[in-house]
C-alpha cells in the first residue's frame, strides 16, 4: 500500500476534517464519525427518526457518474490507532484468554474503517449528510502477515481507496503493531463496497478515482484483476457447474477409501485411520441479533457477523486439531443480505478441507423466521487456519459434503498461491 505523507494527528474527541483527504483519529471515533456522515444517532428512539429523515436526501444523489467530481487515492487515506499499550481500559476489550488479542474485534475495526475510508472518497464539502448508504459487499482477502498480535502494544490501521467502479468501491488496508521501537506489518485486507440510496433499497453512483504514478496505477489495474477473478469463480462455483476432471478424481478416491474391502459394496463405507468424518466435525451457533449491535443503517452490523463467524470458526478449528489454531487467512466473505434488528442469527461452521497442520473452516449463517419457518442464508465465511501439528484428514460421505470439501480446497489452494 502506497504511504502518503501526512500532517499533525488530531486529538481524541475532535472531529476530523475529511475534505483534507488525511483523516487520523482512533479506533473510538471511527463510529462516532461514521454517525455524524450519514446524521445517525446513538440513540434508539433517535436513530429511527434520523434514518427516517434521509429519505429527504435522496435528491442530492448524482443522476450518473460524470456528474461527481474525479478523486485521487490520497484524498480518501486514514490513518487510525488503536492504543492498546497506553488504555489499559481498551486493552480488556480487546483481551482473549491466552493473552494475546481478540482477533474479532480486529474485523470489526476493519469492517468500520472500510466504511469510513469510502465515504472519504465520495464526501462533498457542499452537504451536511451524506446521501449515500455505504455498505459492505464482501471481503475479497485478508491475508496475515504475522501470527502474534501482541494485547499490550499499540496498532496502526491505514487504508485508501484503491479501485472504483460505478457504484462500487474497493479499499485496502493494513495493519501493523509497535513492538521492539518500530511497527511491523500483521495483516493486509481488501474489501469491497457498494453505495446505495438513502433507503439502502437501490444503487447510486460514486466519485471516479484517478490514479497518480504507476504505484497507484498498479493498484488500480489490480482491482481490474480482483473484479474479473470473482466472476470466474463465480461462474465456475461448485453450485452452479460441475467440478473438473481433477476434482472429480479427487472425490472418487475419497469414496474408494472409505469402501468396506470385506463386503465391496458401494453403501458400506468405513472411516479410514486418522480420520474424521465431515458430519462430526461442526460446530453451531445462534445470536439474537439485539439493537446494541446495530449499524448506522439500522441493521446488524458487519463487522459483529464477522466476529462471530470467526470465533465459532476459530473454535471448530481448535476441537477438531487438539490445539490452539492460528489465523492465516480469511477469504471470500460474501454478504449477501443484510440482517435485521431482532432476528435469529443461526451460524453452523464446518470442517471442509485438511492438509497437513491446516484446517479449512467455512462458516454459514443464517436468519430464521420462527413465524414462518423459513430460513435465509446472509453470509458465508472462509478461514484458513494452522497448527503447531499435523490434524486427521477430514473425509466427506455425501455428494453434498464432498462440494464442501472441494470448496474448500479451492479456496486453501487460492490463499497458499497468495502467501
Amino acid at each position: 500500500m502506497r504511504a502518503f505523507s501526512r500532517g499533525p494527528v488530531s486529538l481524541q474527541g475532535k472531529a476530523p476534517d475529511m475534505s483534507e483527504g488525511n483523516t487520523h483519529l482512533l479506533v473510538s471515533n471511527v463510529r462516532n464519525r461514521l454517525r455524524e456522515i450519514v446524521g445517525a444517532s446513538t440513540n434508539w428512539r433517535d436513530h429511527q427518526q434520523a434514518l427516517a429523515d434521509r429519505l429527504s436526501l435522496s435528491n442530492q444523489l448524482a443522476g450518473s457518474q460524470d456528474e461527481l467530481p474525479v478523486r485521487r487515492m490520497k484524498d480518501s487515506y486514514i490513518e487510525v490507532h488503536l492504543p492498546l499499550g497506553t488504555d489499559p481500559t481498551l486493552r480488556e476489550k480487546y483481551l482473549n484468554y491466552h493473552k494475546g488479542v481478540r482477533f474479532g474485534r480486529i474485523l470489526e475495526d476493519l469492517d468500520s474503517l472500510a466504511v469510513l475510508i469510502c465515504y472519504s472518497h465520495t464526501h462533498n464539502k457542499e452537504l451536511q449528510r451524506s446521501p449515500l448508504s455505504i455498505v459492505t459487499a464482501l471481503v475479497d482477502k485478508i491475508d496475515m502477515r504475522k501470527q502474534v498480535i501482541h494485547p499490550d502494544c499499540d496498532i496502526k490501521f491505514t487504508g485508501h481507496v484503491t479501485w472504483v467502479g460505478k457504484t462500487s468501491i474497493e479499499a485496502k488496508m493494513h495493519m501493523s503493531q509497535y513492538h521492539d521501537g518500530a511497527y511491523t506489518p500483521v495483516l493486509d485486507a481488501t474489501f469491497v463496497m457498494v453505495a446505495r440510496d438513502p433507503e439502502n433499497k437501490r444503487a447510486a453512483f460514486v466519485n471516479p478515482l484517478k490514479p497518480e504514478g504507476p504505484e497507484e496505477e498498479e493498484l488500480f489495474q489490480q482491482g481490474e484483476i480482483n473484479k474479473t477473478r470473482r466472476i470466474e469463480l463465480s461462474t465456475a462455483s461448485l453450485l452452479k457447474v460441475a467440478p473438473t476432471a481433477e476434482e472429480r478424481k479427487i472425490v472418487h478416491s475419497l469414496f474408494l477409501n472409505t469402501l468396506d474391502t470385506k463386503t465391496v459394496s458401494f453403501r458400506s463405507r468405513v472411516l479410514p485411520p486418522n480420520s474424521v468424518w465431515m458430519e462430526d466435525a461442526k460446530v453451531k451457533g445462534l445470536e439474537i441479533c439485539h439493537p446494541q449491535e446495530r449499524n448506522i443503517f439500522n441493521r446488524i452490523f458487519g463487522g459483529f457477523l464477522m466476529r462471530k463467524a470467526y470465533e465459532l470458526g476459530w473454535a471448530n478449528a481448535c476441537a477438531y486439531g487438539g490445539c490452539r489454531p492460528n489465523l492465516i487467512a480469511v477469504d471470500d466473505i460474501l454478504f449477501q443480505k443484510p440482517v435485521e434488528i431482532g432476528s435469529l442469527l443461526l451460524l453452523s461452521s464446518q470442517v471442509c478441507y485438511t492438509e497437513g497442520n491446516y484446517i479449512q473452516v467455512r462458516v454459514h449463517t443464517e436468519v430464521l423466521d420462527p413465524l414462518t419457518r423459513h430460513h435465509n442464508t446472509t453470509n458465508v465465511f472462509h478461514f484458513t487456519f494452522v497448527t503447531d501439528k499435523d490434524v486427521p484428514n477430514i473425509v466427506p460421505q455425501s455428494y453434498g459434503e464432498s462440494m464442501l470439501y472441494l470448496d474448500g480446497k479451492r479456496h486453501f489452494n487460492q490463499t497458499l498461491e497468495s502467501q
